[in-house]
């Protein structure tokens, strides 16, 4: 008798595997927000991504990885590290200062509606009526678990309308933009959706993982020369407590976060994997109550649930319709084989 051994799912589907970068990127956020009141932001961008991407790249050495050997790649690895490394940590760590840890992660989870239209255009990806009922309930758990409960009540009961929130922080005058953590935030999730996008172009001229290393050492060096040149005591008032967030931010925030991100945005359904990024504000809020004594609310409690349920319909959009097509053909025959009599049916 022939034992068959059963094969084992892929990594790429392994639930740890899939939901690790989002953790990471969650707490992370919680560990910057310690740390950003003892250093600069545009420091801490670059401390993120200089020291991660030689980590990845020591990997891919290991692993024997081929490097970029075209003008074609490095040109990809350059806009890819223009807007994914310096542009969207430079906006992430800008928008921190002004703004708290579950907020700003919440913020940043704007980019999963942005990269499904782009895919949708782009690369013809199916996002279906499940795929679209799941980025509305997480745009909208986003929003509860971010916005503050003033706002959301105030609108509810009609005392306060969108304008009155744009014009309540002056938001819209141009002098008010560096100091708008919330719009900061917003231009860092549509960096990285756009860097979503960008790898999938990278990919066809270099390995994803090199790439990925690449681009985080391009990108901070903008940054530590924009540092060096506009910001002073960077490290002066560091602390131990403050390196070793700094070297958790580092190492699991951005490397190991970043290269199980675009090794899936490369190889799985860009839909999918961007739509897992709506676990990084549940992360970053419990943490952030955890740890900074941060309360959820009921309204944040309900968008953590909204949340959980939008990351399900996303990524198990096509499992649902197999599920109602193959519902629908045991029903079928079922309703055929019950006479219908018309004139009992008057009566």
């Amino acid at each position: 008798m022939e034992v068959q051994s059963i094969e084992k799912p892929p990594i790429t589907k392994n639930p740890l595997f899939l939901v690790a970068p989002f953790f990471f990127l969650g707490t992370a956020m919680v560990v910057m927000k310690f740390i950003i009141p003892n250093t600069t932001p545009l420091f801490l961008a670059a401390f993120r991504l200089l020291p991660a991407g030689t980590l990845i790249l020591l990997g891919a050495a290991y692993f024997q990885l081929p490097q970029p050997k075209t003008v074609k790649a490095w040109l990809w690895i350059a806009l890819f590290a223009l807007v994914d490394g310096a542009m969207f940590q430079g906006f992430l760590t800008a928008g921190l200062v002004h703004t708290g840890a579950g907020i700003g992660a919440v913020l940043i989870d704007a980019q999963p509606l942005v990269v499904a239209l782009l895919s949708r255009w782009l690369f013809a990806e199916t996002i279906g009526v499940w795929g679209w009922l799941g980025l509305s309930i997480g745009i909208a758990g986003i929003c509860l678990c971010g916005l503050p409960e003033s706002w959301i009540y105030g609108i509810l009961n009609g005392q306060i309308t969108f304008s009155d929130i744009l014009q309540s922080g002056g938001q819209l005058t141009w002098s008010g933009v560096l100091q708008s953590g919330e719009l900061l935030m917003l231009l860092s999730a549509l960096s990285m959706s756009f860097g979503t996008i960008i790898v999938r172009y990278v990919k066809k001229h270099v390995d994803p993982i090199v790439a990925t290393g690449w681009h985080m050492i391009l990108g901070g060096i903008p940054l530590i020369l924009l540092s060096y040149f506009w910001e002073t005591n960077q490290i002066s008032n560091l602390h131990l407590n403050d390196w070793m967030g700094l070297s958790y931010a580092t190492i699991f925030g951005t490397a190991i976060t970043y290269g199980i991100f675009f090794y899936l945005a490369a190889t799985g359904n860009i839909t999918s994997v961007s739509a897992l990024i709506f676990l990084t504000p549940v992360f970053a809020l419990l943490f952030s109550s955890l740890l900074l004594e941060e309360k959820l609310n009921t309204l944040q409690w309900i968008g953590v649930s909204f949340t959980l349920v939008s990351v399900y319909l996303v990524n198990q959009r096509q499992e649902i319709v197999t599920r109602f097509d193959a519902l629908k053909k045991k029903v079928a025959p079922v309703a055929e084989s019950i006479p219908v009599n018309a004139e009992n049916s008057i009566e």
